[in-house]
Order: structure tokens, then C-alpha cells, then sequence
């Protein structure tokens, strides 16, 4: 049985959302008619897609079988139609998730040549450490580190190499001393990451003569707020660790002082990633145009 388009577009905000107003607000139509356009579905596959509360919505398992199904194609429909219908103009909102860490990206100057660039598009960034499948979630993009992108995506470089720093003030360092080794900091006080409240505090990672290693610190202060993490070390709470180009602007007043450089070299940075699709919208295409030219020119310049 042929199935109304319009009716999957209006599930997908329903499974993306959760939430029949929310989805409404989403498509520009009234929440009953949301709610209709689910049923009739449910009714044509015979099958229940979503439990319904007062509150929001769940889908059920056929729910989210059927959303991992159609997410990318009428994401790619999507792309076909904008590109066909019009000038090749990019325009339209470009949703696109980014790590926390990504300073390439979150620092501001890229955004903002982005958006004097194309003027048609409206850019959302949702800056998110959670790893999850960007075409299932609706976005057009996203930002990480290369290690942790699916191997199906196309990906750009962004940033070039970047590297991981414990850091420290001044005043811990004089009141405590430095670490000679990655293995000392076991002993010392320590402000960690941890992405959730259920999973572990993140590893920090080193290299000694040639050889990856890791040290399982205790920190005593964890959060998933990267801002926090550097404020309370520069209020003396400790030894933090992250990229370096975060800690860049109070390295280079000597807020912070930089430890164990021997064991921490550079590694492959971030990247711009997306789905490789034939029919590619507009706007993301000037995405990605406008980040290799950013690119460029840092190399040029010698970066």
C-alpha cells in the first residue's frame, strides 16, 4: 500500500521530538493533526508505533525500527527537493552537533565567517558529548574527534593535529609540585570529565617510548562541563586535562602551566563529518566548502 509521504515526515517529528505539540510546532500544523497522521499510519502497517502518555511519547520497537529506516532517505529527499526547487543557493536551517571539545569549531570565528557567507541558512549548533547515530537524531552534521566517527561518514579535517595537556596554576604547582611522571598523578588532585553520571570518569591517556598508556586518576571533582573543569583549576582546585587549544588563552597569560608535555604528542584532530549522500542540500555542501577553505588558509599561513 502506497504510504502519504507527509505522514512519515510527520512521524519523524513525532520520534524526534517526543512530543506531539513539540512536533506540531515542528511542521507548522495543529497537534491533533500530528496525532492523525500517526494513527493512520499505525493503522495502514497494522502495527502500534508509539505508547502515548499525557506527557510525551515512546516508541515502541517497531517505532524506532521503522525510524532508523526512513530517517536517512527522507533526509536524502529532503536534499533532492531543495536542490531541485531551487538556485543552488544555500538556505534552510543546517543542524549540526559538536562536541564540547571542539574549539576549531566552538570558538567562534568559523561560525560567524559561516554566517556572513551564506546568510540564507541558519545555522543551530547543539554542543553534545553523547555518541549517537547524527542521520536517526536529524542532524545534517556533526563535530568529533576522527577516532570516534562511523567509518561510513565522509569526513573533513578541521583544526588539524591537536593534542591532550595536564595543566595546572602556578600556585598548586608551588604548593604541591609537579609530576614528573603520568604515574605521580595518582597523588595529586585531580579535576576530571566524566560524559554521564553512569559511566566511568575518562581515562587519561600518554605515550612513553613509542607506547600508549593510560592512567585511571582519582579525580576529585568530576563533571561533564568543560568551563567548570577550567575554572576550578585556575582557582587552584587541581590538575585538569584536555585539549590543549581549550587551555590556550590562560597558557599563554601563565594562569595555567603545562605538565607532562613529553608524554602527550600530537594525534589526528576533529573533524566536520556527514552521511555520504548522492543529493547533497545546498547548505550543507557550503558547510563544508567554507570549513576546506578555513582549512586552506590555516595551512597556507603556515598554522
Amino acid at each position: 500500500m502506497e504510504r502519504d509521504l507527509n505522514l512519515l515526515r510527520l512521524f519523524q517529528a513525532v520520534a524526534e521530538s517526543h512530543n506531539f505539540r513539540a512536533a506540531a510546532d515542528r511542521r507548522g500544523v495543529t497537534r491533533s493533526a500530528v496525532s492523525q497522521a500517526v494513527r493512520r499510519l499505525e493503522d495502514g502497517l497494522g502495527v502500534a508505533l508509539v505508547q502515548r502518555s499525557t506527557r510525551s511519547v515512546r516508541l515502541t520497537e517497531a517505532g524506532e525500527a521503522l525510524y532508523r529506516q526512513v530517517a536517512g532517505p527522507l533526509a536524502s529527499l529532503a536534499g533532492a527537493l531543495e536542490a531541485a526547487g531551487g538556485d543552488g543557493t544555500p538556505r534552510g536551517l543546517l543542524k549540526v552537533a559538536v562536541t564540547s571539545i571542539a574549539e576549531p569549531f566552538l570558538s567562534g570565528p568559523l561560525v560567524a565567517s559561516f554566517a556572513q557567507a551564506c546568510p540564507g541558512v541558519t545555522l543551530e549548533v547543539t554542543v553534545t558529548d553523547e555518541e549517537f547515530d547524527i542521520v536517526a537524531a536529524g542532524f545534517d552534521a556533526g563535530v568529533r574527534l576522527g577516532e570516534v566517527i562511523e567509518q561510513d561518514m565522509v569526513a573533513v579535517p578541521l583544526g588539524g593535529p591537536q593534542r591532550e595537556l595536564a595543566v595546572a596554576t602556578p600556585g598548586y604547582l608551588a604548593a604541591h609540585g609537579a609530576p614528573a611522571h603520568p604515574r605521580e598523578l595518582v597523588s595529586h588532585r585531580c579535576i576530571g570529565w566524566r560524559r554521564r553520571p553512569d559511566v566511568a570518569p575518562h581515562r587519561w591517556e600518554f605515550v612513553e617510548d613509542g607506547r600508549p598508556f593510560d592512567v585511571q586518576v582519582q579525580p576529585q571533582v568530576t563533571t561533564n562541563d568543560l568551563s567548570l573543569m577550567i575554572h576550578a583549576a585556575l582557582a587552584g582546585g587541581g590538575i585538569t586535562f584536555g585539549i590543549e587549544a581549550c587551555f590556550r588563552p590562560w597558557l599563554e597569560r601563565g594562569e595555567l602551566v603545562p605538565l607532562l608535555e613529553a608524554f602527550l604528542p600530537p594525534f589526528p584532530g576533529f573533524f566536520l563529518y556527514f552521511p555520504d549522500r548522492r543529493n547533497q542540500p545546498p547548505k550543507l555542501r557550503a558547510l563544508v566548502a567554507h570549513v576546506r577553505g578555513v582549512e586552506g588558509q590555516a595551512m597556507g599561513a603556515g598554522r
